[in-house]
């Protein structure tokens, strides 16, 4: 394993969409066809399917150097009022755009710090939005929260209006880690909201756990992982620190390289965490995510119904994923598209009436090939493809090597990982990545995939 982690810890995509967006063709990206491409998928699945929200909230009192998202640090509470006012303008254009009434199957509130907003912002949102939708069956409704500010009427409320899913950020309990992470969060404000969500009723309730943090050893992620199953959290992401600082800047500055763990001492830390993890009766669902077997997404995993979109893996699919908010991105399966990068161009275009696109990409008929084999790659460990299709051959080129490292098995038209070969999914999907292979970057773009 340890010459398999040398050879194959390379700068790689997670593959939360494809083409990944430092490969998406902007240049040509024309606002007029994305629009008919969503109503197009629009009527092809919301009354089938539903489709999904995605509510980016940037809004964070402190950074955390770890983090790579797009946000606003601010202790400035005047900032919300306007910013859900925008949401919902934003929601309107889509709404007039959109021939039917949408039938919302997921919302998911991300940041940022979705917690960070008052309980009645919270509330003005999500009812100002179902002023011109619907909640479609089985929807399922889920919030990222801040063990440090989120309350017991926050998760009551979100709860009343339909939340029955909330991921808490944990990242690691040694005190030396979240010193160097500018996180400071106590084993005891974890537990306590936890257990505010049992007691409430929410059905799944998910812990973010993160390993390759600077200082962190062995021992932490024993600790980290006994802690957590002492509280028995539903689900967890247990993934690799992306370190990724010519993107994020200062932000990701907070310690030196050399404080970070690296090669086999890093992937020591998350087979240690695994092991842990299945231990305890967890069962690895994707890449990084382990499920109790009554939790939805590992049922999802069973059934091979389980989907990986912008907000990572998702219990059911839809096919449009509409993006509100600043930085977030939209996906009708025929194209991508990201709204703008800061709060001002975001403000600027609503104010002109404009969806506050800034770029996207229409993906090629190839495109939406390669999608789904690392749909199914990275949701269930296989896909398979018909012989006469015009990549195959450079494709099974590029995985040869996987296949004499024992990462995959060939069948007639079919690849399935192996268990050898799960810690490399990523690798093996930049196998499939066409666009990566015929066009290399020449800087940075992508964290290590080890």
């Amino acid at each position: 394993m340890s010459s398999l982690i040398q050879k194959y810890n390379v700068p790689g995509p997670r593959y939360t969409s494809y083409p990944t967006v430092p490969y998406w063709d902007s240049e040509t990206f024309n606002q007029e066809q994305n629009q008919l491409l969503l109503i197009q998928s629009f009527e092809e699945s919301n009354a089938t399917e539903g489709i999904s929200l995605y509510i980016h909230l940037p809004f964070c009192e402190s950074l955390c150097t770890f983090c790579g998202c797009h946000k606003r640090i601010t202790k400035n509470h005047a900032v919300e009022e306007p910013y859900i006012q925008a949401l919902l303008k934003e929601w309107e254009l889509y709404c007039e755009l959109l021939p039917h009434q949408p039938n919302i199957k997921e919302i998911h509130l991300g940041g940022g710090t979705p917690t960070f907003f008052s309980v009645e912002n919270l509330k003005k949102l999500i009812e100002g939005i179902f002023v011109t939708a619907k909640r479609a069956e089985n929807y399922e409704f889920s919030f990222e929260g801040n063990p440090q500010n989120t309350t017991k009427v926050h998760l009551q409320t979100l709860y009343d209006l339909g939340f029955r899913r909330v991921s808490f950020g944990v990242q690691d309990y040694a005190e030396k880690v979240q010193k160097a992470i500018h996180r400071i969060q106590p084993f005891h404000q974890v537990a306590k909201v936890t257990l505010w969500a049992r007691e409430i009723g929410y059905t799944s309730i998910s812990h973010d756990l993160v390993y390759g943090l600077p200082f962190q050893t062995v021992e932490d992620v024993v600790d980290t992982i006994q802690k957590t199953n002492s509280l028995q959290p539903d689900r967890l992401a247990f993934y690799s620190y992306a370190h990724v600082p010519w993107i994020k800047g200062n932000g990701q500055r907070g310690f030196k390289d050399e404080d970070l763990p690296k090669d086999e001492y890093k992937r020591l830390l998350y087979e240690t965490g695994k092991m842990q993890l299945i231990k305890q009766g967890y069962y690895e669902v994707g890449m990084d995510h382990f499920a109790k077997e009554t939790d939805a997404l590992f049922l999802a995993f069973e059934s091979n119904q389980m989907h990986r979109n912008f907000m990572g893996y998702t219990s059911s699919k839809t096919q449009v994923m509409i993006g509100l908010g600043v930085s977030s991105i939209g996906d009708s399966w025929y194209s991508f598209m990201q709204n703008a990068k800061t709060l001002e161009d975001y403000y600027d275009a609503l104010a002109q009436d404009k969806l506050p696109i800034y770029r996207g990409h229409i993906l090629t008929k190839e495109d939406l090939t390669i999608r789904k084999h690392i749909l199914d790659l990275m949701c269930h460990f296989e896909t398979h493809w018909e012989e006469d299709a015009p990549y195959v051959q450079e494709i099974k080129e590029a995985l040869q090597e996987l296949e004499s490292d024992r990462l995959l098995i060939f069948y007639p038209n079919l690849i399935r990982v192996t268990e050898f070969g799960k810690p490399f999914i990523r690798n093996i999907c930049m196998a499939f990545d066409l666009r990566l292979r015929r066009n290399q970057p020449t800087t940075s773009l992508f964290s290590l995939t080890v």
